[in-house]
């Protein structure tokens, strides 16, 4: 626990260089950050949109499972003229802390597949996995890119309040360039390209004189950047971080309208 507030706190100054200063750019070791998550990560909006999307029926020869450089047999409507699909599989359901409201569902990343032959079972190539290709696994197409070279901060935004609700890359504690997944997206207002505090809340201690419970203040902990927004949930990136983050953590915009 020292080492890492250590290492958080040497890192600082360096981080807030990565803070874009409203209406600029992204720094390009912000932009490789976002990149390289994306590639790796989604979230559907619906069940359904994972339940209803093509599956992989076997791998080639009638093997069960697929491994990287495989062929694999896959059912449903898929596009010849779209030249690589991502293989996901069932992940983490989100749900609001607060009102249990459904918000998403995480899909795992398993690997990509690149079309071969189209028939009654189309037939792909594998062609990167995380772990074995099973039969069942959904097939989803490219997701639209997110224009990094000309993501800016807006000058601007109403108050928009939320909570960290996971760390797609598994770990307990976040730190600067990770990743974390937000309970609020678009029908909320937040943006793609808009600043957040992230607010840690105060511990509640005793007071050793009068045995009564005080609540210690709350204090800014870090800034998060929206790159990714849903229809209830959003992806932020880590620019800075004074303390070590964790999930139910909370944030807000970091600009409020005038």
């Amino acid at each position: 626990m020292r080492k890492s507030l250590l290492v958080l706190l040497l890192w600082a100054p360096f981080a807030m260089a990565l803070l874009p200063p409203p209406g600029q750019r992204l720094d390009q070791p912000t932009q490789q950050a976002i990149q390289r998550f994306l590639l790796h990560n989604r979230i559907l909006d619906s069940v359904l949109d994972l339940d209803n999307a093509p599956y992989i029926v076997a791998a080639d020869a009638g093997r069960v499972l697929g491994a990287n450089g495989e062929r694999v047999h896959a059912r449903g409507d898929l596009d010849p003229t779209q030249p690589t699909y991502g293989i996901f599989r069932r992940g983490r359901i989100y749900t609001d802390p607060q009102t249990q409201e459904f918000l998403g569902i995480n899909a795992d990343d398993i690997g990509t597949a690149r079309f071969v032959m189209a028939g009654d079972l189309t037939t792909l190539a594998v062609q990167r996995v995380t772990q074995e290709v099973r039969p069942g696994d959904r097939l989803l197409r490219s997701p639209s890119p997110v224009e990094l070279a000309s993501l800016e901060t807006p000058t601007a935004a109403p108050l928009i309040e939320g909570q960290i609700i996971d760390i797609p890359k598994g770990v307990t504690q976040i730190g600067v360039l990770d990743a974390v997944t937000l309970n609020k997206g678009r029908r909320d207002g937040l943006v793609e390209g808009q600043l957040l505090r992230v607010i840690k809340t105060g511990a509640t201690v005793r007071d050793t004189l009068t045995g009564a419970p005080v609540k210690l203040p709350d204090e800014r902990a870090g800034t998060l950047l929206v790159f990714r927004t849903y229809e209830k949930l959003s992806y932020g990136l880590v620019l800075s971080a004074s303390r070590p983050l964790a999930v139910m953590d909370r944030f807000e915009t970091a600009h409020q309208r005038q």
